[in-house]
């Protein structure tokens, strides 16, 4: 090779590491800085409809043409696109209810925020946020977890008939104390997966504070802090959080981050202290940051399971407090009102023993 073009060899490949170097943001150590505000809301839903079997991917036209998305999965989403200038349902109206009809009881449409938009990775759509198994779903459950979900999570699957008819059964009920609620109805936990971060129904902001020894992931909802410490060690089993003990490190340009240590309830609905997460972070180019990760749990499915997806870069907001029990009187006139509808019911019925009185 010549000495002219061994010099345009080394001018290229010089040319091509500046290049490396400085497509993303870095630290003053020369790590990418994640640090911002994102987005983790998306219409790409959870699991794949099984009629699509192990297809991974649609081409965008493909996916639009289908409508793909939030509304495919979802019933009351199928003609109401998500839109920030949306007005808010009549007076007395349900405006589509979620979970119910009726203007009051549950979140209609006004306040929903799923996400705006599908997330593309190399130009395809997922049909999944979930890619491993390659059917896009859930492995099988364990037996017992029907069961153990029925109980931590009375409150939510208690069917409302304007009756105390948790009094015909043995055991506690749904309403007995606010123990008895469910975790997120008492803003212990967030209301959608945090560990690993799969996207909401709403409030689905992040803010990442970067260090050269740590990672704070400020969570929208229910504000949350999680700090993930940098080349350390996970702390004690004793010592179980509902965020679960989380540390890091670099492997090249990717966060990985590793986290147990997680109490009986954790957010990720099913999973319990054997919950284990591997979760890689890697900031792209254009600012935002792709996320995949496996979640693995031998008392909850019967194998591990993956995903990803792109959390979009919001660099001009920010997240603001969400401020869950702020004159919330929620939970008093959920327990009052249980008291009175099982002081009628007991008034025509002979109940069983168990639940409250």
């Amino acid at each position: 090779m010549s000495t002219f073009r061994q010099f345009v060899v080394l001018l290229v490949a010089a040319a091509l590491t500046l290049s490396t170097a400085a497509d993303v943001k870095r630290t003053s150590s020369g790590k990418p800085d994640l640090s911002g505000v994102y987005d983790t809301g998306t219409l790409t839903p959870t699991e794949r409809p099984e009629w699509l079997g192990e297809t991974e991917y649609l081409y965008p036209w493909v996916a639009s043409a289908l409508n793909w998305g939030f509304g495919v999965v979802s019933e009351w989403a199928i003609s109401n696109e998500s839109d920030p200038d949306r007005e808010a349902p009549e007076a007395g109206g349900d405006g589509n209810n979620i979970g119910g009809a009726g203007g009051v009881g549950g979140y209609n449409l006004f306040y929903i925020d799923p996400g705006s938009s599908l997330g593309e990775i190399d130009g395809k759509v997922p049909t999944s946020i979930i890619y491993d198994p390659p059917d896009g779903r859930y492995p099988p459950a364990q037996p017992d977890l029907a069961e153990r979900m029925g109980v931590i999570y009375q409150s939510f699957a208690h069917e409302n008939t304007g009756q105390a008819t948790w009094l015909d059964h043995d055991g506690p009920g749904p309403f007995d104390d606010p123990e008895s609620l469910a975790p997120s109805e008492r803003c212990l936990i967030s209301f959608g997966a945090t560990v690993p971060t799969i996207s909401s129904l709403y409030n689905n902001y992040k803010r990442i504070v970067q260090t050269d020894t740590h990672v704070m992931i400020l969570q929208e909802m229910v504000h949350d802090a999680r700090i993930i410490r940098i080349d350390s060690e996970h702390t004690s089993e004793q010592n179980r959080k509902w965020l679960g003990d989380s540390i890091g490190h670099w492997e090249g340009d990717v966060l990985v981050v590793e986290t147990g240590g997680f109490r009986k309830i954790s957010g990720l609905p099913g999973a319990d202290e054997n919950l284990h997460v591997v979760e890689r972070f890697s900031l792209m180019e254009d600012g935002n940051l792709y996320y995949d990760f496996t979640v693995s749990d031998e008392t909850v499915w019967t194998g591990p399971w993956s995903g990803r997806y792109v959390w979009q870069s919001k660099p001009n907001d920010r997240v603001y407090e969400y401020a869950c029990h702020e004159a919330n009187y929620a939970m008093g006139n959920i327990l009052r009102g249980a008291r009175l509808l099982e002081s009628e019911y007991q008034g025509t019925q002979t109940p069983a023993a168990g639940g409250a009185n």
